[in-house]
């Protein structure tokens, strides 16, 4: 996993400082507004809400739209949309697993759109159940190795976590990954406050058990579809199975 994960974790930081900043805005609060229409708007009662709104303010979102999402989705302001939670399955070049996970309230503007974007960029959606079994759900932290000036070591997450529920520790380079089972996830969020180390995301997460390596080649077309993916307004998580090494990863940076 560490090859995708340190992908996602780059692109994300890029993502805050360039033109994708509006899009990736617009769906964290989406986050948010589902959230709290689901599990009320008390971050205090859930903790669902709480994970997405501390994301969103690690990604500097303005706090007025974090406020607003809130309020629309509990019912408190009107304006809230119908989001329904789509998940479309495929394969990408290279055999490549997808995962596509949608918020939309348009299921059939959704499926073109994301059907589009895999024909036009070497991939193919499949039936349901054809490729979720390849994945697994879990909480997924990540914490970053450079904390205000002090840095955390893979001990440092391993202790405070191991009792709460962490299952594995990857060591992404600038950041930690930690595994758990998705029931363990706030235990795991909750071990890293108590022991005063800072975390940047706290997510349910689809986790491949099966990777496909890819060279410099079949890389640069799995990461085309990937953006293209989440260039969709409507899609909100894309999951896959391939790895890169870090070899392969400083060539497509350079």
């Amino acid at each position: 996993m560490s090859g995708h994960s340190k992908w996602a974790t780059t692109k994300h930081k890029k993502a805050i400082i360039d033109s994708r900043r509006g899009k990736m805005f617009a769906k964290l609060v989406k986050n948010i507004e589902v959230a709290a229409r689901m599990g009320g708007g008390d971050v205090t009662g859930n903790p669902t809400l709480y994970d997405a709104i501390q994301k969103a303010k690690k990604s500097s979102v303005p706090n007025d739209n974090i406020d607003r999402a809130v309020k629309r989705g509990s019912g408190a302001e009107a304006g809230g949309a119908d989001y329904l939670t789509i998940m479309y399955e495929g394969y990408g070049p290279n055999g490549v697993a997808f995962l596509i996970e949608c918020l939309t309230d348009n299921k059939n503007r959704a499926a073109m759109e994301v059907r589009t974007a895999m024909n036009r960029n070497g991939g193919s959606l499949a039936d349901p159940g054809s490729v979720s079994y390849m994945f697994n759900r879990k909480g997924v932290v990540i914490v970053p190795t450079d904390q205000e000036g002090k840095k955390v070591s893979e001990d440092d997450v391993l202790e405070a976590t191991l009792d709460a529920g962490a299952e594995d520790v990857n060591d992404l380079g600038e950041s930690f990954e930690i595994v758990s089972e998705p029931t363990d996830l706030v235990a795991v969020r909750t071990a890293l406050q108590a022991a005063g180390v800072d975390y940047d995301s706290a997510d349910a997460s689809f986790v491949p058990s099966m990777h496909v390596e890819l060279d410099e080649e079949s890389a640069g077309k799995v990461f085309r579809l990937v953006e293209a993916l989440e260039d969709l307004d409507d899609v909100q998580n894309v999951f896959a199975n391939f790895d890169v090494s870090d070899d392969v990863m400083a060539a497509l940076d350079a």
